[in-house]
C-alpha cells in the first residue's frame, strides 16, 4: 500500500480546517496593516539560498532539497520565505516602489528528522516589510505577529524573546570577542562548531550540541559590544513595544540562524510543544537585497509555522464554528433534477447546501443528520406540483411548507 513520504503529512478533516483558520486569520490581520499578498514558486535557482542563507548554515549545508533539472540547472525547493520574496521584488522591478508590505503562506522544505511540530514539508505564514530602516518598522512587524497570535487566542501561551544583533560595526567587534573566547575551547567544540569557528562563529551560538551549549553559557554577550547607535535603535524598539503593552523578555543569547540578520531579532516561544517551541520568529535583514544584486534596501520580516500553530489550537480544543449545513432530500430519482436546481439556487444565495444522493427518504434524512445538517429540504412530486418544499428542522419537532420562490429568504432568515 502506498504511503506518504517520510516527513510529509496529509491534512484532512479537523487538521485541514485548523490550517485554513490559521492562514485566513493571519491574512485578515495582515490586510488591516496594509500588507498585500505575494506567492513565490516552490523552487528557485539554488543560488537564491546559497548566497543569502550562508554556506555554513545548517539549512544550506544539511537541510536543502537541491536537484539538477534536465537542463542542468541547480534548483532548490524553498526552505524559507524571505529570500524568494526579495528575489521576486528584484525580478519584477519593484525596487522603485518601496516601501512594500508583503504577506505569504505556503509550503517549505527541509531535510530534518521528523518529530512533533517538525516535518520535511512544512507550511508557513510570513510577512516582510521592505524599505524603511527605522525602529518603528521593527515594532510594527512584531506587533503584527503578536496580533496574529492574539486573534488566534494563542498570545497567552507564548512569550516574546527579543534581542539586538547590532549594526556591522557592533557585530564585527562582537565577532572578534566571541572568537577569542571560543578559541580556548576549540578542541572541546563539536565538529560543526569547529568548522564554523573560522568561517562564521556566530553560528555556534545556534548549536544544539549539549557540550557546545555549556561552553556558550559563559560566552561574551552582544549587549557589551553594541555601539551607541545600535543601543539607541534597540532602546527605541523596546519603547514602542512598551507603549503597546506587548510583553517580552530581553534574551541576550538569542540570535537568528541566517547570515542576513542585523539589529532586531525576535521569537515568540511556547512551552506547550516540547523541543519545537518557536512558533513565530524573525528579524531585520538590511543587507539582503544588495547581496542578491538589488539596491541597498532595508528589510524586516518574520515567519510562523502553521503546523505548530495548529498543534497549539488543538491543545486548546479550539472549536471551529462551521456554517449551518442544509441537505436537499429528493424523495425519489424522479425529483433529483428539480432538487439539483434548487440546490444551485440556494448556494448562489449564500447558503451551504448538500444533496442526499441515494437511498429512500428515511436513509437520506438519516445521512443528513449524520452530516450535522440543521435542516432538510424535502422535494417530492407534490412539492414540485405546488412549487414548494418541505423544510424539516432536524433538531426540532417541526416542519414547514415554503414556496420555492421564498425558500432562500426563509432559510437565510431562520437558519443562517
Amino acid at each position: 500500500m502506498l504511503q506518504p513520504v517520510r516527513g510529509t503529512k496529509d491534512l484532512i478533516g479537523t487538521e485541514a480546517t485548523l490550517y485554513r483558520k490559521v492562514v485566513d486569520t493571519a491574512y485578515a490581520v495582515a490586510l488591516r496593516y496594509n500588507f498585500q499578498e505575494i506567492q513565490t514558486p516552490l523552487f528557485e535557482f539554488s543560488q537564491v539560498f546559497q548566497r543569502t542563507l550562508g554556506e555554513t548554515s545548517d539549512v544550506v549545508s544539511k537541510e536543502m532539497y537541491t536537484f539538477e533539472d534536465r537542463g542542468g540547472e541547480s534548483l532548490t525547493l524553498r526552505p524559507e520565505g524571505t529570500a524568494p520574496v526579495v528575489r521576486a521584488i528584484i525580478s519584477n522591478g519593484l525596487t522603485q516602489s518601496l516601501p512594500l508590505k508583503l504577506f505569504y503562506s505556503g509550503a517549505m522544505f527541509r531535510y530534518e528528522r521528523p518529530q512533533k511540530g517538525r516535518q520535511r514539508q512544512f507550511h508557513q505564514i510570513g510577512a516582510e516589510l521592505i524599505g524603511p530602516k527605522t525602529p518603528l518598522a521593527d515594532a510594527e512587524m512584531i506587533a503584527l505577529g503578536y496580533q496574529v497570535l492574539k486573534t488566534l487566542n494563542l498570545h497567552t501561551d507564548v512569550i516574546l524573546n527579543l534581542n539586538t544583533l547590532g549594526d556591522v560595526e557592533s557585530r564585527t567587534a562582537y565577532r572578534a570577542a566571541l572568537v577569542n573566547y571560543l578559541q580556548q575551547y576549540k578542541d572541546a567544540l563539536s565538529k560543526d562548531s569547529q568548522d564554523r569557528l573560522e568561517r562564521n562563529p556566530l553560528r555556534i551560538l545556534d548549536s544544539k550540541d549539549e557540550n557546545d551549549q555549556k561552553i556558550i553559557e559563559n560566552a561574551p554577550l552582544f549587549q557589551d559590544y553594541l555601539n551607541d547607535e545600535s543601543k539607541a535603535y534597540f532602546n527605541q524598539v523596546q519603547a514602542y513595544l512598551n507603549a503597546l503593552n506587548i510583553p517580552y523578555i530581553h534574551n541576550q543569547k538569542l540570535v537568528r540562524g541566517l547570515d542576513y540578520y542585523c539589529h532586531t531579532a525576535f521569537e515568540f516561544v511556547t512551552t506547550s510543544l516540547g523541543a519545537q517551541g518557536t512558533v513565530l520568529a524573525g528579524g531585520r535583514y538590511d543587507g539582503l537585497m544588495k547581496q542578491m544584486g538589488g539596491p541597498d534596501a532595508s528589510g524586516i520580516g518574520w515567519g510562523a509555522g502553521i503546523e505548530r500553530l495548529c498543534l497549539m489550537l488543538q491543545e486548546q480544543d479550539t472549536v471551529i464554528k462551521t456554517a449551518n449545513l442544509i441537505t436537499i432530500v429528493p424523495t425519489s430519482e424522479a425529483e433529483e433534477s428539480t432538487a439539483f436546481q434548487v440546490a444551485q439556487t440556494l448556494r448562489a444565495a449564500g447558503l451551504h447546501i448538500d444533496i442526499g444522493y441515494s437511498g429512500n427518504m428515511s436513509k437520506r434524512l438519516k445521512k443528513a443528520s449524520q452530516n450535522n445538517s440543521i435542516a432538510a429540504i424535502i422535494i417530492g412530486a407534490d412539492e414540485i406540483a405546488s412549487k414548494a418544499a418541505q423544510v424539516k428542522f432536524l433538531n426540532e419537532n417541526r416542519q414547514e411548507n415554503i414556496s420555492l420562490s421564498q425558500l432562500a429568504d426563509f432559510l437565510n432568515t431562520n437558519l443562517s
